[in-house]
């Protein structure tokens, strides 16, 4: 069973006013945000960041590195054995000759699960733009978007409004 869940929309005109919608919203208690800027601006960013857990992709890029120094070391130690492959009069599985491989593997294992890791968690392509996304946020405008429970609506309209919006669409 999912929650029915209401957006609000908050345009601004300004970096201060935008960024005090966000402190007053997290002050009461509405964590899903989603924040629309012209131009990278550092305070919004912190801001936005400071509730955030950790990103799921190192943990991603971690078993796929992990997994291609395993492969890599499999496949060098097994194709040696397997046709007794002697590399420098040194025995048949030796270890230094094979690091080359399972380096080479792991940056490419891990690059390639992290790439994976962005698609999946990252929900991409997004085929459909965002119901709350307005073109004036690529212009001159900040946008704040909160996701929540339809009966807190008006609450978060008002604290939009009472935050310096200039607009404030559901």
């Amino acid at each position: 069973m999912t929650r029915a869940t209401a957006s609000v929309l908050g345009v601004f005109a300004h970096v201060d006013t935008t960024l005090q919608a966000i402190r007053d919203l997290r002050q009461h208690g509405f964590s899903e945000l989603t924040v629309y800027s012209p131009v990278p601006v550092e305070e919004i960013e912190e801001e936005v960041e400071r509730v955030r857990p950790l990103s799921r992709v190192r943990l991603f890029t971690l078993i796929g590195g992990l997994t291609g120094t395993a492969t890599g070391f499999f496949l060098t130690i097994w194709s040696a054995l397997k046709w007794e492959l002697v590399t420098g009069g040194k025995h048949p599985v030796s270890i230094p000759p094979f690091v080359i491989i399972g380096f080479e593997l792991t940056i490419l294992f891990g690059g390639l699960s992290t790439l994976l890791a962005l698609l999946v968690l990252g929900r991409l392509p997004k085929l459909r733009p965002s119901p709350t996304y307005d073109p004036r946020f690529t212009l001159d405008r900040f946008g704040v978007a909160v996701a929540c429970p339809p009966d807190r609506a008006e609450a978060v309209s008002s604290l939009l409004a009472a935050s310096g919006a200039e607009e404030v669409r559901r």
